[in-house]
């Protein structure tokens, strides 16, 4: 009986770590990162350096970006005209129009708030070295 138990044990344990695995795998491709690279075609020419990564879709930018903070809700979007400025965490999406449709610009926020600083302000609500801590009085105390 006893070595019953260490077998159904054993089961046990192996599909929790099954499904732990598979959560983890999964949850590389559940981002907004990962929702452009899967959704939209791959523009090499558009690239920015190493910077950012272009991509492109036959839909206007209003439709893109509908479409994809429907999906993610981005931490901070800006938007003028119909370009349209989306920060998640350490990506951005920048969504142009261009004459076939919308140009998007996939990029890590280290470079793209510094390139898009700009536009968007303080509206992005993103420093490179910021902490929850503010300043001001009384600070390091």
């Amino acid at each position: 009986m006893t070595s019953r138990k260490w077998i159904v044990g054993g089961v046990v344990l192996a599909l929790v770590g099954v499904i732990v695995s598979c959560c983890g795998l999964a949850a590389g491709t559940f981002s907004a990162r990962g929702y452009v690279e899967r959704s939209y075609a791959r523009s090499v020419v558009d690239d920015i350096g190493s910077d950012a990564e272009g991509y492109r879709s036959d839909l206007p930018p209003r439709q893109v970006a509908q479409q994809l903070t429907r999906t993610f809700s981005p931490a901070d979007q800006y938007t003028v005209g119909d370009r349209y400025y989306l920060r998640y965490g350490d990506d951005s999406v920048v969504i142009l129009p261009i004459a076939a449709g919308s140009l998007i610009l996939l990029e890590r926020m280290t470079t793209a708030y510094p390139r898009y600083r700009s536009v968007v302000g303080n509206s992005w609500n993103w420093q490179r070295g910021s902490t929850i801590r503010g300043g001001g009085p009384g600070t390091g105390k």
